[in-house]
């Protein structure tokens, strides 16, 4: 664990550390922090930059409280530094959905009748396989990352909200423009209502798309997208989806697209 935390400090403060100086490193560096993931012993290091380092679990073997937590630290290890599968290669598509079935195996079916509010909340997208087409529509139709056309991907989350019904992906971008002019930052809203299938399946329907300027323009107001009329849309884009949760607890949650997107969130 040592040498994970000595890697996320500045080069200066790269002293030894033990069990007994880390708290003294938690309460001086506030952009490290310790999580409850119900077991004593996981901690998440968060830099200012969002990047999530994940510290190895203790070799003693998991907590009894969560039987689950080493292999939830093997997928998380797995697809930590991908770049939300971005990055990710075809061996690493193929090491992240062997650590998801691991985890999902073990943990069992997914009742949401039973834990439906573990679903609310703030998620973070911390990787989907469906990114590695290198759009950000996924296997969907969506404009392509990189050189094409300057869009950078900011962070993804959800926003679940399990009384309205309420689920909306928010995903922030900054779009390039001509020198001398700095990017344009904004942040787009998908807002959908959602409804279970099952057990363990979710179907939402897309309502509106609001996007809001950040950064230098924030102070701008938020713009509603008009609606592509149901006549015009493509036939691909039909304004719903659905998806399987198959893996939930109360800060990890994997689901399962119906075009087979692999998405791994954790709580914001």
């Amino acid at each position: 664990m040592a040498s994970v935390l000595r890697s996320s400090l500045p080069i200066s403060h790269r002293a030894s550390i033990s069990a007994t100086t880390a708290p003294h490193i938690f309460g001086k560096f506030p952009a490290l922090r310790r999580r409850s993931c119900d077991s004593k012993n996981q901690v998440v290091c968060q830099s200012s930059s969002g990047e999530v380092t994940f510290i190895e679990p203790p070799k003693s073997g998991p907590s009894k409280d969560d039987p689950d937590a080493s292999l939830k630290i093997k997928l998380l290890s797995a697809v930590s530094g991908l770049n939300r599968g971005l990055a990710a290669s075809e061996d690493d598509l193929r090491k992240a959905d062997e650590a998801a079935k691991e985890l999902e195996a073990a943990a069992g079916p997914v009742d949401l009748c039973a834990d439906m509010d573990k679903l609310q909340g703030r998620w973070k997208l911390i990787y989907s396989s469906a990114f590695s087409s290198r759009t950000l529509g996924g296997s969907r139709p969506g404009p392509p990352t990189g050189r094409l056309l300057p869009i950078t991907l900011g962070q993804v989350f959800q926003r679940i909200d399990v009384f309205s019904k309420d689920f909306d992906n928010i995903v922030e971008l900054e779009l390039g423009a001509p020198w001398p002019l700095p990017p344009v930052e904004l942040t787009a809203t998908l807002a959908h209502k959602f409804e279970l299938i099952g057990s363990s399946g979710i179907k939402i329907t897309f309502d509106k798309t609001t996007v809001k300027p950040t950064g230098n323009l924030s102070q701008l107001p938020a713009l509603d997208v008009p609606r592509i009329p149901d006549a015009l849309r493509p036939q691909s884009n039909t304004g719903s989806g659905e998806f399987e949760v198959t893996y939930l607890d109360s800060d990890t949650r994997i689901t399962r697209g119906d075009r087979g997107e692999l998405r791994v969130f954790v709580i914001a």
